[in-house]
């Protein structure tokens, strides 16, 4: 598994920024180490053609990245000193434009030329805390329809204070780009769920419909993208909803220094084939220079799809076409442990923790935290905790179920049809093992805020959370 090594020379294990961002001095002992490391008995490899094979090393990978963000790291510790000319600091470090199909914010309008902004939750940007002290920008839709160009000036001026950028999205284009492609074909097939069926896709010219929709979106990133670029910045694109940014952004600049990461599972090359425009995302993906993932079998799976369906060859570094290399590795995201042993100090904290422990007493508290998704599985970890509760008679008042399900895609059909029937399953149970005054299973349609979720992680006996 990719990361299990970082450094054989030291016992140090640096945090993720670290990882990506040290400065070129240890780069020099990486190279220097990595002939030895080559034959280390103690690697763990999987058993796949050599052609496919993709570097377990960490360092290799940990080098790239710091090339891919080279000055980064030296220029941060310059920014507090830097001189400014005519008003304006001079620029002592790269700019990092991090392009996602969301912002990070919510958006509501208040007047014709007045917003309100809130900070989003979500996985991506939880997981770019430790980045966010660089000389960051984002850039993507804000979720909103702004049809006006007063509406549009408004909150571009709002979205800068945050160091955000907006793409504006009509809504068709949303709805074939997003609601379609994205979340009815690209999402269910990455998940081994399959194409839709005529119930959900009833003709082909719907499918060419959405993935013409899909192109003219990503195209639309490329150019906010490309306007907002300067020479030297780092773009980092984001997810399956911007499979074709990174061939857009090489046609406007070949030179432009260009990462893509996957936020969920890429599936085998058997199931990826069987998506129409294949060849075609693939190709576009390749024009990155680095390529990310969660895990290595993710990263595995995209280099047999290259070399299955593509004809490419596949080495240790990555994806090679034409004498071009396009760097494929797996960077598995963590979390911020320190933010988490912080909060538990917090006295608000302490104190939901008490009062949980209070309202749960003698009981095994299970806890699951997932957003209402088809892949998530949630139906059936209810479905199983009545199974437990049917054989197992003498844990009924001894156990429950917490389960928070954040809503997402509440405009889509059948995620609609997941509430209800997580509803009724949850009903049913409660109506079958409860009593008036407990029940087996606490359903939250909404999200918490951190606090909260500490407090419940605090008093959790098993925790049960699906994978991306």
């Amino acid at each position: 598994m990719p990361g299990d090594k970082y450094n054989s020379n030291s016992s140090h294990i640096p945090n993720r920024v670290e990882r990506l961002l040290r400065e070129r001095e240890l780069r020099k002992n990486i190279r220097a180490s990595h002939l030895t490391e080559a034959h280390d008995n103690n690697r763990v490899t999987q058993p796949f053609e050599p052609d496919l094979q993709l570097r377990e090393d960490e360092n290799s990978k940990v080098a790239y990245v710091e090339q891919f963000l080279e000055g980064a790291a030296a220029a941060r510790a310059l920014t507090d000193g830097c001189e400014k000319q005519e008003g304006q600091p001079l620029r002592q470090r790269q700019r990092l434009l991090v392009v996602a199909n969301r912002l990070p914010v919510s958006a509501v309008r208040r007047g014709e030329d007045s917003w309100s902004l809130d900070i989003s939750a979500g996985g991506l940007v939880s997981a770019l805390l430790g980045v966010k002290e660089f000389e960051a920008r984002w850039i993507g839709w804000a979720g909103v329809n702004v049809p006006d160009e007063i509406g549009q000036k408004a909150l571009t001026k709002a979205l800068a204070e945050k160091r955000c950028i907006p793409v504006f999205l009509d809504e068709e284009i949303v709805h074939q780009y997003y609601n379609g492609y994205c979340n009815n074909i690209l999402w269910p097939l990455f998940h081994y769920l399959g194409l839709p069926q005529e119930d959900r896709l009833a003709t082909t010219r719907s499918f060419q419909s959405q993935f013409a929709a899909y192109k003219k979106a990503n195209q639309m990133f490329a150019d906010v993208v490309n306007e907002h670029y300067l020479d030297g910045d780092v773009v980092w694109c984001h997810d399956y909803h911007l499979m074709f940014l990174p061939k857009c952004l090489k046609d406007y600049n070949s030179k432009m220094k260009v990462g893509w990461f996957l936020h969920t599972p890429f599936p085998s090359s058997e199931i990826h084939r069987t998506l129409p425009s294949r060849s075609e995302l693939l190709r576009s993906v390749l024009a990155a220079d680095l390529v990310g993932f969660h895990t290595y079998d993710y990263a595995r799976h995209f280099v047999s799809a290259c070399t299955r369906i593509l004809g490419l060859e596949g080495t240790p570094e990555g994806v090679e076409d034409q004498g071009r290399l396009t760097r494929v590795a797996a960077f598995p995201i963590g979390i911020d442990s320190e933010r988490f042993i912080r909060a538990l100090e917090v006295p608000q904290v302490q104190e939901h923790i008490r009062e949980l422990k209070e309202r749960f007493a003698g009981r095994k508290v299970m806890l699951g935290v997932d957003r209402l998704d088809m892949i998530k599985g949630i139906p059936q970890k209810i479905l199983a905790f009545e199974k437990f509760l049917e054989e197992n008679p003498s844990w009924r008042d001894k156990v429950v179920l917490l389960q928070i399900a954040v809503p997402t895609r509440t405009d889509v059909p059948e995620y609609q049809k997941l509430t209800s029937q997580v509803h009724e399953i949850v009903g049913r149970i409660n109506g079958r093992f409860g009593t008036l005054t407990a029940v087996p299973i606490h359903h939250l349609d909404r999200s918490l805020d951190f606090h909260a979720l500490c407090a419940l992680y605090a008093v959790t006996d098993v925790a049960l959370v699906a994978r991306p």
